[in-house]
């Protein structure tokens, strides 16, 4: 029987339908077959998908236990619930509404028999799962140093998201001679002994289930007459599979099946999402009806126009155009910048005049495409007392790899700071167990000395076994190295120094999980902040300042976040700083994905952009100190994307003279990288900073090519020198590569010389 929703049919609210534009009723009332929403950013999408589910209970096409409707998020999940239980005026308990992981463990806890498991089995967490691959490997003989647990842990889950178990991983995909298959193999063995799966296993076995069992899969074909899916675009393999089961009739009809997603969002390509499953809908359902919503009830004329033609250039998409009856307000600003200390300068003034002409801090965001970026605003927000707080992460210096660093520098300049002993003898893991530290901390309690004093004494007596003594005899023996260099070694080559010969590097390159690389990026961006710093003593002060400042949760703050996190927000006024090439796109990205890899940056882009309700402001810098070292930025390619008509230029005073529309024109997308990649200094290394004096610069062609070369200069006692931060001053002593400087603002300092230019060419900055 063939259902359709008119307005005479309805016999609940009429208020539900007339508050909807004609797209959004359109996809409401199309309740048969197989249909897609393309719901761009900002056009109501959650309200339509509320609705509609709504009207096909209200109108007695389907009882709530008939209807399955899936979402990504425990938050997405709650919000269907409430405004579904809203519009029915019932509780929504107990309805097939929910995530894809909540909504499988029901199903296969119903039916765990038939995958060799009981009803009561227990779901591990990350810890559960890396212990017990680790055992894995141990039995096998292998060395986990070599071949981390987690780099294991990552294939698997990856296989498990394609939908592959054991037996049908493609030989394409085996590593490590064969390694990562048997060790999977005996993981899923072992998960079936202990009578537990992971959070793969829960949608791999829903898979399993309906493929091999025909009585099952009728079953819930029958069952849910309707499925809605929201974020189609997000779904992976195993559940675009799970989910054409359901979908598709055994002669391939396409049942009532709606799903609600955007191309142009698709972001998530790192962690398994296929964009294809949203471009393919046609092809994999028949008949398929799609709806563009297209008004857009968030932002301005000026913002969407931008973000519109941006997101043309991507060839993979739909298509769609946003527009909007709301005024075009403000067009979108590009600020060009001398370096990454200029733009968060510029942010930070920025925030304090918006918040002074009345917008609430709560409505602006700065977003990042790299979480190593937030550091320059953090400090900056923190120097000038603006409250703020980052989404997605820890602050900067609360991060991990952050902590564990610092708690080395730390105990370089106080031998008898304990908990930074604590927190870094074993890290890397260098085979100190329990006993071993207890006897450390008993030794340092009993005879009133600091552990590592604790550490030399005990090495004088036999105390350890042969193997833990050389373990320790080789950190004492660096350690006391480190100490010797710091008065030596400028402090960000001593940093670089530690990291490297601690081992704490290597442990995260030999890391292969997705958030290795980023914890990598965060320490080269701590050597970065140190280059600030004349010594390394004022630098941890530093820390210990920033520290101790922190915001109450109820006063109003700016938001600091990655782009990836932002998805799904929104705010009045948004910051996107950072947008050079090598950082956005980013150089990963294009490296590992090429055309693909450009395709999703550029979609992130977009995501940034449409974030923004009245103002959007992007920057760029020409000079960025990049993990170290200084490197001449060049723009974007998505800013020569970007139409004339919807933004507006500008440039630092002194920058760039007059900066117009063509200094951000390029040859075309692809000449960018090889021409970034020549001219470039960025280094993936540790490297030193060497500020580059203000350099007379022409962009041309996306390009920043210098046209007078920095000379080298050799100072003098009593020459006069400028500094960007501290000014003028006079050089009183010479120290190697350091001077010390008296500036006219009465301070001496003991700085590297490489970080002032003669007082005839401080006009250059």
């Amino acid at each position: 029987m063939q259902h359709a929703l008119t307005p005479t049919q309805s016999d609940f609210e009429p208020n539900m339908l007339s508050g909807l534009n004609p797209a959004q009723r359109s996809a409401v009332e199309a309740v048969n077959g197989p249909v897609l929403v393309l719901a761009g950013a900002g056009t109501g999408k959650t309200r339509v998908l509320t609705t509609r589910l709504a009207a096909i209970l209200l109108n007695g096409l389907a009882s709530p236990f008939q209807i399955m409707a899936v979402t990504f998020t425990n938050k997405a999940a709650r919000e269907l619930q409430e405004r579904v239980s809203a519009l029915v005026g019932r509780p929504t308990e107990g309805w097939f509404l929910g995530t894809f992981h909540s909504l499988c463990t029901r199903i296969l806890r119903k039916h765990a028999e038939r995958v060799g498991l009981k009803q009561n089995f227990t779901i591990l967490d990350t810890d559960d799962q890396l212990r017990l691959i680790k055992q894995i490997l141990e039995a096998e003989n292998v060395d986990t140093k070599r071949t981390p647990a987690r780099a294991v842990l990552a294939v698997i889950e990856r296989w498990k998201d394609r939908g592959y178990t054991p037996d049908k991983v493609p030989a394409t995909e085996v590593t490590q001679s064969g390694l990562y298959l048997k060790v999977y193999q005996i993981y899923q063995e072992r998960l079936r002994t202990l009578n537990a799966c992971d959070f793969g296993d829960l949608l791999l076995y829903n898979l399993v289930l309906l493929q091999n069992n025909l009585d099952l899969l009728q079953e819930y074909q029958h069952r849910f007459r309707y499925i809605l899916v929201d974020e189609y675009q997000d779904t992976n393999v195993v559940q675009y599979l799970w989910l054409r089961l359901l979908m598709l009739t055994p002669d391939g009809q396409a049942r009532n099946i709606c799903c609600v997603g955007d191309e142009d969002q698709s972001i998530y390509g790192w962690r398994g999402a296929e964009i294809g499953n949203i471009l393919r809908f046609e092809q994999d359902f028949p008949g398929a009806k799609i709806i563009r919503l297209e008004e857009n009830y968030r932002s301005t004329g000026h913002i969407l126009g931008a973000a519109s033609a941006l997101i043309a250039h991507n060839r993979d998409r739909l298509g769609k155009t946003l527009w909007t009856t709301a005024s075009e307000g403000d067009r979108v600003r590009v600020q060009s910048l001398w370096d990454g200390e200029s733009e968060a300068r510029f942010v930070g003034d920025e925030v304090e005049s918006f918040q002074r002409r009345g917008m609430s801090l709560n409505h602006m965001a700065v977003l990042v495409r790299a979480g190593f970026q937030t550091r320059e605003f953090e400090e900056r927000f923190l120097k000038i007392g603006v409250p703020y707080r980052v989404i997605g992460g820890p602050r900067f210096y609360e991060r991990q790899e952050i902590r564990d660093a610092i708690a080395y520098l730390r105990i370089i300049l106080v031998p008898e700071d304990d908990l930074a002993f604590e927190r870094i003898i074993n890290v890397p893991k260098r085979g100190l167990g329990p006993a071993t530290m207890q006897q450390i901390t008993t030794h340092a309690r009993v005879n009133k000395i600091g552990m590592l004093e604790a550490v030399r004494q005990l090495l004088n007596t036999d105390a350890f076994k042969p193997k833990m003594r050389t373990t320790l005899q080789t950190f004492i023996r660096l350690y006391d190295m480190w100490c010797a260099q710091l008065q030596d070694l400028p402090h960000t080559d001593l940093t670089e120094r530690v990291l490297e010969e601690s081992g704490y590097i290597a442990m995260w390159q030999a890391e292969k999980t997705p958030d290795a690389p980023t914890r990598l990026e965060n320490l080269k961006e701590l050597i970065s902040a140190m280059s600030e710093f004349d010594n390394l003593q004022s630098f941890m002060e530093h820390v210990s300042l920033v520290m101790e400042k922190t915001s109450s949760a109820e006063q109003e703050q700016v938001t600091l976040m990655t782009l990836h996190a932002a998805k799904g927000l929104e705010f009045d006024l948004v910051f996107l700083p950072g947008w050079e090439e090598e950082i956005f796109p980013s150089r990963r990205s294009l490296e590992e994905n090429g055309m693909k890899g450009l395709e999703e940056e550029r979609r992130l882009a977009y995501v940034g952009i449409t974030r923004a309700r009245k103002h959007a402001i992007i920057s760029n810098v020409a000079n960025r100190l990049v993990y170290g070292s200084w490197t001449n930025a060049i723009p974007s390619r998505f800013i020569s994307e970007l139409p004339a008509q919807h933004i507006e230029t500008h440039a630092e005073a002194g920058m760039f003279g007059t900066m117009n529309r063509a200094s951000f024109n390029s040859r075309g997308t692809s000449a960018a990288p090889a021409e970034f990649a020549q001219s470039s200094v960025m280094s993936s290394s540790f490297g030193k900073s060497h500020y580059p004096a203000r350099p007379k610069t022409s962009f041309i062609e996306g390009r920043a090519e210098r046209i007078e070369d920095e000379p080298t200069y050799k100072f003098r006692k009593g020459d006069r020198v400028f500094h960007q931060k501290f000014g003028y001053g006079t050089i009183e002593l010479m120290d190697g590569p350091k001077i010390e400087v008296t500036f006219d603002m009465g301070d001496t300092k003991k700085i590297m010389a490489e970080f002032v230019v003669p007082e005839s060419l401080a006009g250059e900055f």
